[in-house]
């Protein structure tokens, strides 16, 4: 058995710095001798060094392991890897999976707010969430990510960190979208999505030093501060700190609506020979008057056209505070060259408290709407931890990267929830209404669950890892209780389920990659609710399958992906006899062509096509089998263009469109949203001021006000898109 050498060791660099110089002395002395004067002998048996000088050696290195942060595309804008959970950063022609990384610089570019405004721009993602509301959701390739009370984005490859209802993109180094299943790399995901999975990266203390400030401004008049601080410490640099803080608040482009924002972000590491630590805290609060909600529509009326996006149906009496805190350690040591130990464990805590409409339901063409409004409040506790090993060597003539981690998530969600008196509006024309006063409700913990598994994963190379591939188990335990309002167990789960993940890599030509997949997602199974036949039966995890095979092509500085992929994801139903059974079944078939990086000098484009086709397969409903899913369009479409100006320098010119069909708000596929296409423009100037890098940004959402209905959540909910909004930003570094 031979060993492969963990790249970028800090033991082996030293080592290898301490024989860089020895061969430099020895050679250098060995110049002596030979240069000594034949005709004195005794000089040819002395070697001297006196005043030998020794040519200044610069060795640049950093770690290099699968934690490292992949380096970045010609462009900036995507980075040449992304985490595959576990598995640590890959680079992407080394990866059987489509994935795409984006960077600080695309975020800062495109002044994003939160991860939903960073994704508007993938063409596999479409964002659920409400614009000026409290949560984002998200659908991959046609699957719901992030619906309900327990949030299911990753932080730093693992759940129960991420704030639950929204991330900001202020403490986001890069947001990474695994498209696919991926219970293996992460383990089942809190709310059981099987799209794909979004991790968010932290931003973590820099080599250089950092003062940077950016002053934002939103229509209506959002105005705001970002600070962004890092620096090192210690003998040899050994010890960081970054903070990132910011402040926004003022009226929102949506008409009586007000929003303040406070965001607070530290990270700490320690990088030793052998050691490495890093602890990250956050502490945000956002709070709305009159946040939007999503609509529902009764059964039979057709869609009526959406209002304009600026139209607000809340009552402006109406608010809602959302706090959140989350904190995450995580560690690594190397054993040695080939062998690393790993773990994490963090968690979080999110309170909301708000008075507000329900989901307002339309109940006409002419836009009439009925709703509740109500007095909520939720609380969700989460924890998580894991350990793992991860190592490197090689069986003649194969090379080997394995992984075997243990993982254990945990989370509690309390709630209350008092309701006052049904409010009549329209979505054209809101009505308002006198104040409600409504009591504020008792918290009754709601439910718990219990996430634990153990996973092995081995990555083999062939021929100079032109060949790799990839094969691992996942083995996971599911624990839910349910509570009733007097405290005692309502239904209880527990079960288990295996999956496993075979993926290969074949690389003919450098650029070129040729990949396939087979994985498999986990969802939660069900209990029979209390109206079934069966109420209280339990069933096992719904395991989703996915069949992926594509090309990536990297030509210099761009670089494409195309992929085909099937994902069969099945669910329960109550049928005949008033029985709750699995018996549905959703099957989405795709194409995905993404494209990222410089085209031309001074040119760059981010962007794509994905084609959709999601059926459903099976139903209790038989008048619903081979309709089309909710909220999966046949086509979604993005491109995102920048130009460097040649008549002025640092000046560019910014612009895009999204493009999505028409969707189902039903799965009698008898209420349609139809198609829409946003057109984004902006542009920004880089320069010095007093020789400091400073950058001014502007950027037009939606230029031509264009009037849609955005997207629809799984459960039949939907919301008007962006009105025009102005956006403005100057960013300085000190």
């Amino acid at each position: 058995m031979s060993v492969a050498r963990r790249p970028c060791s800090e033991r082996a660099l030293t080592l290898a710095i301490r024989t860089a110089m020895l061969s430099s002395i020895l050679a250098a002395g060995s110049a002596t001798v030979w240069a000594a004067d034949p005709k004195q002998p005794e000089q040819q048996d002395t070697v001297s060094t006196e005043g030998l000088t020794l040519d200044t050696t610069n060795v640049n290195a950093s770690y290099n392991g699968a934690t490292a942060l992949p380096e970045v595309l010609a462009g900036g804008q995507v980075a040449r890897g992304a985490r595959l959970g576990m598995m640590g950063n890959k680079d992407v022609m080394d990866t059987p999976f489509s994935v795409t990384s984006y960077t600080a610089k695309t975020l800062a570019d495109l002044q994003t707010v939160t991860v939903a405004d960073a994704l508007e721009r993938d063409p596999s993602v479409r964002s659920t969430g409400q614009t000026g509301g409290i949560v984002d959701s998200f659908f991959i390739r046609g699957f719901a990510i992030g619906e309900g009370n327990l949030g299911e984005l990753a932080y730093d490859g693992v759940y129960g960190v991420a704030p639950n209802y929204r991330v900001f993109t202020e403490y986001a180094e890069r947001v990474e979208v695994l498209k696919g299943p991926g219970a293996l790399m992460y383990g089942i995901s809190p709310n059981s999505g099987v799209g794909g999975v979004i991790n968010i990266v932290p931003k973590r203390p820099l080599d250089e030093d950092l003062t940077r400030f950016t002053g934002t401004y939103a229509s209506d008049s959002q105005v705001g501060g970002h600070l962004d601080v890092s620096r090192r410490f210690g003998s040899e640099n050994q010890f960081g700190i970054r903070f990132n803080g910011s402040t926004q608040g003022g009226d929102t482009a949506i008409d009586n609506q007000q929003r303040a924002l406070d965001i607070g972000a530290i990270a700490l590491d320690y990088k030793g020979e052998r050691l490495r630590l890093n602890l990250d805290y956050i502490s945000q609060k956002e709070s709305f008057d009159a946040a939007s909600r999503p609509f529902t529509i009764a059964p039979g009326v057709k869609v009526p056209s959406a209002p304009n996006g600026r139209t607000n149906l809340p009552q402006d009496w109406g608010w809602s505070d959302t706090k959140e805190q989350s904190a995450l350690l995580g560690g690594e040591y190397d054993l040695n060259d080939n062998l690393t130990v790993f773990a994490h464990a963090g968690g979080g805590r999110s309170d909301v408290k708000r008075m507000s409409d329900q989901v307002p339901r339309i109940l006409n063409d002419a836009g009439d709407t009925s709703n509740i409004p109500g007095y909520y409040k939720f609380n969700v506790d989460r924890s998580t931890a894991d350990v793992g090993m991860r190592a490197l060597f090689a069986t003649d003539p194969v090379t080997h990267t394995t992984t075997l981690m243990a993982t254990r998530y945990q989370d509690e969600l309390s709630r209350g929830i008092n309701n006052g008196t049904e409010i009549r509006s329209n979505i054209y024309h809101p009505v308002d209404v006198p104040k409600q006063y409504i009591n504020s409700p008792k918290v009754l913990r709601i439910s718990e669950s219990e996430l634990s598994g153990v996973a092995l994963t081995d990555t083999l190379g062939f021929l100079d890892d032109r060949i790799q591939l990839t094969l691992g188990v996942r083995r996971q335990d599911i624990e839910s209780r349910n509570y009733s309002a007097s405290g005692s167990v309502s239904s209880r789960y527990d079960d288990s389920a295996t999956t496993p993940l075979a993926g290969v890599v074949v690389k003919p030509w450098e650029d070129v990659s040729l990949y396939y997949n087979y994985v498999e997602g986990l969802s939660k199974g069900d209990i029979a609710p209390g109206t079934a036949a069966n109420s209280g039966e339990t069933f096992a995890p719904y395991k989703s399958k996915q069949h992926e095979i594509g090309v990536k092509y990297e030509h210099g500085t761009f670089m494409t992906t195309l992929a085909l992929f099937q994902i069969e994801k099945p669910s329960g139903e109550i049928g005949a006899g008033n029985v709750f059974s699995v018996q549905a079944e959703q099957r989405n078939r795709g194409v995905e062509l993404s494209m990222f990086g410089e085209v031309a000098p001074g040119t760059r484009l981010m962007g794509g096509v994905t084609l959709l086709d999601g059926e459903l397969t099976d139903s209790a409903t038989a008048a619903n089998r081979g309709n089309k899913p909710v909220g999966v369009p046949d086509v979604q479409a993005n491109l995102w263009a920048e130009w460097d100006t040649p008549w002025v320098e640092g000046f560019t010119l910014t612009g895009g469109a999204i493009y999505t069909d028409s969707q189902y708000v039903n799965q009698a596929n008898t209420q349609e949203l139809p198609s829409w296409t946003r057109i984004d423009a902006g542009a920004r100037y880089a320069t010095k001021i007093e020789g400091r890098p400073t950058t001014f940004r502007a950027t037009v959402q939606n230029v031509f006000d264009r009037e849609y209905w955005s997207g629809v959540a799984s459960y039949g909910a939907f919301s008007p898109g962006y009105p025009r909004t102005l956006q403005l930003s100057a960013t300085v570094d000190f």
